[in-house]
């Protein structure tokens, strides 16, 4: 038991060291991107470095499956090297049991990544979105999606409008049963409509079976209430600003999701992007131990066989081909071309039988 308490000490430590080193190494390559990106608003070294470290934790959250695999290795050509190994398989220990306790420090690492990491990075990219949003004009139009239906606003050259609507079709074009709401530069309402649905054309709404009421004008705005069969109305939306308003999953923390992709459904848009995040997500502690496995079956060896450099190496491939496979696999799902199930877990899954199979052929073999 000793032993393993001291081999997972050792990987988690290991990987902490990695990890910060990581931080360092991305939070002052972010910090230059920001000032190149927002050349334009004249920002300082401090807004920068601000903007950083809310951009940095999305972007190290991306590759720890790396930073996992990095921190395998550092941690067996260590063993290697004081010869630890050695003494482990001589007082009888199998070096497969000696793979117990980082496989599971790994688990450990991808539980807390998904369930603290995870809703920390989605409020991180949050307040990054809002601080950008002050150093650059936004033209998209915002958008929010619950259980009573979806609701966004546009821009108007004299005020907003608001449209709320209990549903949508897939692509995002046409909306039924909706509400239109116009404000003055005051914030006074104008003009309410209602319609039975409203298709987003090229620069306009066309609303069906709509009824107006002028809320400025009269007394009793009922009074003087107008049905019309077809009515257009300029707007500068797009469908493409429409879909770019969703939120992100990874801007999601994991505990909304299910609910998130419950309101995406009720309201008539495809999940199936928030699905497969969903799930590659929950499958992240089996992806980090596919590292330590990946890492270990070509270093778990002594230094004096040679080919060091070689063996670091391909491990380094073979990690970065689950880590691409994962990503591709992902796309997979996402446009449908694959299940959901099959795009999160097949990666993994497939990485720790391979690896395993690698090491009994290699120690028992």
């Amino acid at each position: 038991m000793k032993l393993h308490m001291y081999f997972a000490r050792r990987f988690a430590m290991t990987f902490l060291g990695v990890f910060i080193v990581f931080f360092g190494i991305l939070t002052l390559l972010d910090i230059v991107e920001q000032m190149r990106k927002f050349s334009d608003a004249n920002i300082g070294f401090g807004a920068a470095a601000e903007l950083s470290i809310l951009s940095v934790p999305e972007s190290l959250y991306r590759i720890l499956p790396l930073v996992v695999i990095l921190a395998t290795l550092a941690l067996f050509l260590g063993l290697a090297r004081s010869s630890e190994l050695v003494v482990t398989r001589a007082a009888g220990r199998s070096a497969l049991r000696a793979l117990i306790a980082p496989v599971i420090t790994a688990l450990l690492i991808g539980v807390l990544g998904v369930t603290v990491m995870n809703p920390i990075v989605a409020a991180t990219q949050q307040q990054y979105e809002i601080k950008s949003d002050q150093y650059r004009p936004t033209t998209a139009s915002i958008l929010s999606i619950s259980e009573e239906g979806l609701w966004f606003r546009q821009g108007r050259a004299t005020g907003q409008s608001v449209i709320r609507a209990d549903r949508a079709n897939p692509e995002g074009t046409v909306f039924y049963n909706a509400t239109f709401v116009d404000f003055d530069i005051d914030g006074y309402g104008v003009r309410r409509i209602e319609a039975e649905s409203a298709e987003l054309g090229a620069g306009v709404w066309v609303l069906k079976d709509a009824k107006v009421w002028a809320l400025r004008s009269q007394v009793n705005p009922e009074l003087g209430a107008e049905r019309h069969d077809l009515i257009q109305l300029g707007t500068d939306l797009t469908q493409e600003q429409i879909k770019d308003s969703f939120a992100q999953p990874s801007a999601i923390p994991i505990w909304e999701l299910p609910s998130f992709i419950s309101d995406l459904n009720r309201a008539g848009f495809s999940a199936r992007l928030h699905k497969v995040w969903l799930h590659t997500e929950l499958a992240l502690p089996a992806l980090l131990a596919s590292m330590v496995l990946i890492g270990a079956g070509f270093t778990l060896r002594h230094t004096r066989f040679g080919r060091t450099g070689q063996m670091v190496l391909m491990a380094l491939l073979m990690g970065l081909a689950v880590f691409f496979l994962r990503n591709f696999a992902q796309i997979l799902g996402e446009d449908g071309q694959i299940p959901v199930i099959l795009a999160a877990w097949s990666p993994p899954i497939a990485a720790i039988l391979l690896s395993l199979g690698l090491l009994l052929h290699l120690e028992d073999g």
